[in-house]
């Protein structure tokens, strides 16, 4: 087998790239190559709508198999790529080889496991593919109580369905707040309050020292030596970018693999996307950093086709997050990773306010809570480094773009 352009990975960025080659006038063969059994389809959902039961899976499907077949795009579904020669232009795939004429990375990352005793046992879970959720939903039924480990998205969006089909909940954050890299702690504190509100346990600071059970997790016992019982617990604890083959074929990297601004490698005719892709980006004061978002992964997809393509193109697209809790949407709009100070807009007690942060007296981000107009208008504040008075920002009376202006 050999293909003009063969895609690793067949989440976002993956799809993404097939479908802006062709939308590119690209005439060469495309196959996609995924490591799951099923069409590529959307991953955000698995923590909200699908684990909730509120999607079925087919509405999660980025494209149906009619998109793929008519758009001539060859699915490689259920195969693992295990080495990458860059010399000979071909991966192994559970022991074929596969020859490419460019080849683009898109395998995204694993979730990362607990290390220590007992976690192994059954009831223990991550939440990165559908079947992942598949698993967790078929034990439900006989669960009452979950023990979460880890504050960060995943974690609290998966806490806060579980509370929600009325499962007793505790979420142990080793931080001594939840989301506590990603946010200030204004929006941590009010997170956590919500999530108290509905009846989640949260414990701050807290080791996981062991998971407790013999076959099957009964408890996680934190350093102190406390053991909070529980039926099923659920890892959000980050992930590890999958990039171990380009690694070993000399790409240039260690937290990803490291890109240029046309999303291409040090390795010849291999491009990464999303995830797993280490580049340097001004929203993160040129310093190099991993996005995980869909917004990254789809834009460096965007990106890389285009260069194949032979048009000119380069990835500098403002960083976008969302997450759904409970009935509030928080949307966020550039990297606060940084920031020196930041302002409250509005009033967390309505459940409806921003926190804008600012470097050196300019926004370089927003998060926004049920604020959707802060997020609309607050992106040109981070697209274009203004300084916006922090006394107007506070008073969300002033509509952002009149401050912007």
């Amino acid at each position: 087998m050999r293909y003009d352009v063969l895609i690793i990975g067949a989440g976002h960025g993956g799809a993404q790239a097939a479908i802006a080659l062709r939308q590119n006038k690209f005439e060469g063969s495309i196959a996609l190559l995924g490591d799951e059994p099923e069409l590529p389809y959307e991953r955000p959902p698995l923590s909200k709508e699908y684990l909730s039961g509120e999607k079925a899976f087919e509405r999660l499907l980025i494209r149906n198999a009619a998109f793929w077949e008519e758009r001539q795009v060859t699915l490689l579904p259920g195969r693992t790529v295990t080495a990458v020669d860059p010399v000979a232009h071909a991966v192994i795939a559970d022991g074929v080889a596969i020859g490419y004429g460019q080849l683009i990375w898109a395998t995204g990352g694993k979730p990362r496991r607990l290390a220590c005793d007992g976690h192994d046992l059954a009831g223990i879970h991550t939440v990165r593919t559908r079947a992942d959720v598949d698993r967790m939903m078929a034990e439900l039924d006989g669960v009452s109580r979950v023990a979460v480990v880890g504050g960060g998205y995943i974690g609290l969006e998966a806490a806060a369905v579980l509370a929600k089909l009325g499962k007793q909940v505790t979420v142990i954050e080793a931080l001594d707040r939840v989301l506590a890299r990603v946010a200030g702690e204004p929006l941590s504190r009010f997170f956590e309050a919500e999530h108290r509100a509905h009846g989640v346990a949260v414990r701050l600071g807290a080791q996981v020292a062991a998971i407790e059970g013999e076959a099957r997790v009964t408890g996680v016992r934190l350093a102190g030596g406390e053991v909070i019982p529980a039926d099923m617990a659920i890892v959000g604890i980050g992930i590890l970018p999958a990039v171990a083959p380009l690694l070993a074929a000399g790409a240039t990297g260690g937290n990803g693999v490291l890109v240029d601004a046309q999303s291409r490698t040090s390795l010849a005719d291999v491009f990464a996307v999303g995830d797993c892709a280490l580049h340097v980006n001004r929203y993160a004061a040129d310093t190099a950093v991993r996005l995980e978002s869909v917004q990254n992964a789809n834009d460096q997809a965007t990106v890389a086709a285009k260069t194949i393509c032979g048009i000119e193109a380069s990835y500098d697209a403002v960083p976008w997050f969302w997450s759904n809790q409970y009935d509030l949407k928080l949307q966020t709009v550039g990297i606060s990773a940084g920031h020196d100070a930041a302002v409250v807009r509005g009033d967390p007690a309505a459940r409806s306010f921003s926190l804008v942060y600012y470097r050196q007296g300019r926004v370089i981000a927003l998060d926004c809570v049920n604020a959707v107009k802060d997020y609309v208008q607050g992106r040109r504040l981070v697209v274009e480094g203004l300084a916006a008075d922090p006394a107007a920002i506070a008073d969300a009376s002033i509509p952002i773009k009149e401050i912007a202006s």
